[in-house]
């Protein structure tokens, strides 16, 4: 399916993903500090030896504390996010080490799979039964995997561009996660103190860059990478499935409300509409930003019901 199909999948993430996982919580803490311990200032970096040391130092949450936390959280209060935070650190390390070798530093996977934890503390519900480690770890392979791809993607620019864009894509991910929505232009200039306009002329050079995996003009639903011939794979076969696929797709957004279809159509490129912000989303139907979040919000919660209604894996549909 297209890139549109698989930020859906993203945000479709439900209980039987998470029990999929395969993270054993005690192991991975252990991991995380074995992993800190082995890195040493030789061969990762003086800067990078004393961020294992410290965050080396922070003791392991029980179940129980871990739930106490989450709940204060939840609640909106600071310091116990804080604590979440400092305390699964060794976690981040511990997944981030799986990805050297693929264009970044050890650092800066570190930095990317941080931006996944404090996505996943905003997003965690500690009724739902899971450890905390568990669900935190899918969101971060997801920022660690994407801020890869956006680095391979930008890799015919020469290095110092690549550098500074990579700047603003961290903190554009940093200010969505922190913030609950799509950052501006100015929002991410004021955070990494540049000029408005060098943040604008840098980052469209990253939508310049073809993908892979990016829409075609004629036909949103398939990718540039679906488009060209490959003899080592059964074409037609493939492309019956994606269309029975989204078959079913278009049938379960019809079981929406108008405004919930709308928003879901517009913010994941569906059924031919291009990929619209929350901002353009919102001047187009007269409400506040926030108000077309809240609708997105209440559309994913119908999809889920309606998938849990029909029996639907959503690993085999999307």
């Amino acid at each position: 399916m297209s890139d549109q199909l698989d930020i859906l999948e993203e945000d479709l993430v439900e209980e039987e993903e998470l029990a999929e996982i395969e993270t054993d919580d005690a192991e991975a803490e252990v991991d995380g500090k074995e992993d800190a311990d082995r890195y040493t200032a030789e061969s990762t970096g003086d800067v990078t030896q004393i961020y294992l040391n410290e965050i080396g130092q922070s003791k392991l949450l029980t179940p129980e504390e871990e739930r106490a936390l989450s709940r204060r959280v939840v609640q909106g209060d600071f310091t116990a996010r804080q604590k979440m935070i400092e305390h699964n650190l060794r976690l981040v390390v511990n997944i981030a080490k799986h990805y050297i070798n693929r264009g970044m530093t050890l650092l800066d996977l570190i930095e990317e799979g941080n931006i996944g934890l404090m996505h996943a503390l905003e997003k965690f519900d500690p009724e739902r039964g899971f450890r905390f480690s568990t669900y935190a770890t899918w969101w971060i392979r997801q920022s660690i995997e994407r801020a890869i791809m956006n680095q391979s993607r930008t890799i015919r620019l020469p290095v110092h561009v690549i550098k500074e864009l990579n700047v603003y894509l961290r903190a554009q991910r940093h200010l969505e996660a922190s913030l609950g929505h799509e950052p501006v232009i100015e929002d991410i200039a004021h955070l990494v103190g540049k000029d408005v306009e060098e943040v604008r002329r840098v980052m469209s050079l990253n939508e310049r860059v073809a993908s892979l995996d990016a829409p075609l003009d004629i036909d949103p639903m398939l990718s540039i990478g679906e488009s060209i011939p490959d003899d080592q794979h059964d074409g037609p076969e493939t492309i019956l499935q994606n269309s029975e696929v989204e078959k079913y797709v278009k049938e379960w957004l019809k079981q929406l409300n108008d405004k919930q279809r709308m928003v879901i159509e517009r913010r994941y490129g569906l059924n031919g509409y291009e990929i619209c912000t929350l901002e353009d989303l919102a001047a187009n139907l007269s409400l506040t930003r926030e108000r077309v979040r809240q609708i997105q919000i209440e559309a994913l919660d119908q999809l889920r019901r309606i998938l849990r209604r029909y029996g639907v894996n959503r690993d085999v549909v999307l």
